[in-house]
């Protein structure tokens, strides 16, 4: 199996096997044949009278009972539990930076009128108030949502009304976030839920806390504190990383960090000092989620998604990886030692024997943000000559967010999904497909991302993407309005020149996937579709997940 589509990925994995280096995939197939019992989700470990694995003919039943069923069922709903926990928690790192930003320090609001549209989606009256006082508001609302015990999420009834009646129905209308977490904790635990179907659907209420909760939160939080995004032009993958700079490469997925690292890198005494230890200046690049989430406000270049943070050190010019939380491999900081890499960790939930550790609080941000730029500096004369930073890079367009695609569609001054809605109705648009989610070395790196795109634009079906599935795509040369042209069937086509737009849209992270689901919640409100988000022909995928909260989301 060819290991990545990338040329550039491509290059370094020879690098490193000319250097005797480990990867991700080196250690993905010392691990092969993996367990069968785990692939299949069908050995229990809930309670220490198993481990029990399920074998038929031999042992249908684990010791206490538990079905084949029980099992899986458990084993999924498990996973979508910490899914729902990495977001959320993110979700509520956000609600708190927004709170000190009501109180004054490094943090603003960036977007006053998306504080007001939130706000009045919280039910917050706005009139008269300022905006530390509504952020307050705002803050203090949105971390109600995590911990309320009476009532649902405020979120959830921004779906279309057939939905919310739906999940009513069905008992999974989802109530505090950190509520159905702890519920699917509890239920899973030995000798407690042993209906698959039951397990299930708390499942699915889980998940609805994310996308509709947690998710929610951080995506439009995000934007009141650093700013809606616009669509931008940028560039991507491993040669972004300029040779003759200080690279200071941001990785994981809170951008309370990253935009201070941003803004510490514009300091013009930092600047200097680059200069003066022979440095044409600082480059900030990122990897994984909080790359999207600076490229899509600032336009700083995107160096790869979550299997190339091994090989963005490989290159030898990174002088400093900065990481906060998910998708970081332990294995960095073995790497780095081969390099001159300093390998930073800032977050207490997400430290790495053998890193530095330098934690990140929002209350003293842009100085923390500041001595981790300079560390970066300070490492740049070090570098042991070994640099190999492939050429590869391609241009993007990204920043798409639900408001955008509504202004683009229907202009400044009539905004509307109504084109949108009439291009499906007529038939010249047959869909609207989201693709997302991670890498998996089980997978060749990219491929099923870049593939399943370009099938559907081929086919007349619009597709938006988020997380590294955006960045696959964007290295594919995807985010280009041009591809429309080159690979899109005519009715796409047709549209794509009409507003201007690539035939694939970036619209963020993976907390973002909450744009999808406003987005699709718009089409609804457009009419002429049916009343109900199921109602739409829409398809979702996550082609090369590996982390619990691909599962989840």
């Amino acid at each position: 199996m060819e290991r990545s589509i990338d040329r550039a990925a491509r290059k370094m994995l020879e690098v490193a096997q000319e250097q005797g280096l480990e990867t991700a995939w080196d250690r993905y197939d010392a691990q092969t044949p993996q367990c069968r019992f785990g692939a299949t989700g069908l050995c229990c470990r809930v309670c220490v009278m198993g481990p029990c694995r399920i074998i038929e003919g031999k042992a249908p039943k684990g010791v206490c009972g538990a079905s084949v069923d029980t099992i899986a069922a458990r084993n999924l709903a498990r996973m979508i539990a910490a899914g729902a926990a990495a977001h959320s928690d993110h979700g509520r790192d956000v609600a708190h930076t927004l709170l000190l930003a009501s109180q004054d320090g490094d943090y603003g609001v960036k977007d006053p009128v998306k504080l007001r549209r939130v706000a009045y989606s919280l039910g917050i009256d706005a009139d008269g108030k300022d905006d530390r006082e509504l952020a307050r508001e705002v803050a203090e609302a949105a971390l109600g949502e995590f911990g309320k015990q009476e009532g649902e999420l405020v979120f959830a009834y921004r779906a279309p009304e057939a939905r919310v009646e739906r999940w009513k129905r069905l008992g999974i209308m989802p109530r505090g976030v950190d509520r159905e977490i702890v519920e699917i904790m509890h239920r899973t635990h030995m000798g407690v839920d042993a209906d698959y179907k039951n397990i299930i659907m708390q499942g699915l209420r889980c998940a609805l806390a994310d996308g509709w909760g947690g998710s929610m939160i951080a995506t439009e939080l995000q934007d009141v504190l650093f700013g809606t995004p616009s669509p931008l032009r940028a560039k991507v993958n491993l040669g972004v990383l300029d040779p003759e700079a200080v690279n200071i490469v941001v990785h994981g997925h809170e951008p309370t960090l990253s935009e201070m690292i941003v803004l510490a890198a514009q300091d013009p005494e930092l600047r200097r000092l680059a200069e003066e230890v022979g440095a044409k200046g600082i480059n900030i690049a990122g990897i994984c989620c909080t790359a999207n989430e600076i490229l899509m406000r600032h336009g700083i270049p995107v160096a790869g998604n979550f299997l190339q943070q091994e090989l963005a050190v490989m290159t030898g010019v990174v002088d400093a990886m900065v990481v906060d939380v998910q998708c970081i491999m332990p294995a960095l900081s073995d790497l780095a030692k081969h390099f001159h890499t300093r390998l930073i960790t800032t977050s207490p939930k997400a430290v790495i024997p053998g890193a530095e550790h330098v934690e990140f609080s929002e209350e003293r941000a842009l100085e923390i943000a500041k001595e981790i730029v300079r560390k970066g500096i300070e490492n740049f004369p070090r570098r042991n000559g070994k640099a190999v930073v492939p050429d590869e890079q391609m241009d993007l367009i990204a920043g798409f967010t639900a408001e955008s695609v509504f202004y683009f569609l229907g202009g400044r001054y009539r905004a509307t999904y109504r084109p949108l809605n009439d291009a499906i109705i007529d038939g010249r648009l047959r869909g609207v497909a989201g693709i997302v989610g991670c890498n998996n070395p089980k997978i060749t790196h990219d491929w099923a991302h870049v593939e399943m795109a370009k099938e559907l634009i081929k086919h007349d079906v619009l597709v938006v993407t988020t997380g590294c599935s955006a960045i696959a795509d964007a290295k594919a040369g995807l985010l280009r309005p041009e591809v429309a042209f080159e690979l899109a069937g005519k009715g796409l086509q047709e549209i794509c020149e009409a507003v201007g737009i690539p035939p694939v849209l970036h619209l963020g992270s993976c907390v973002d996937n909450s744009r999808i689901l406003i987005t699709l919640t718009n089409i609804v409100h457009e009419g002429g579709l049916g009343d109900d988000i199921s109602d739409i022909p829409a398809a979702g995928a996550a082609p090369e997940w590996m982390s619990e909260k691909a599962v989840s989301i």
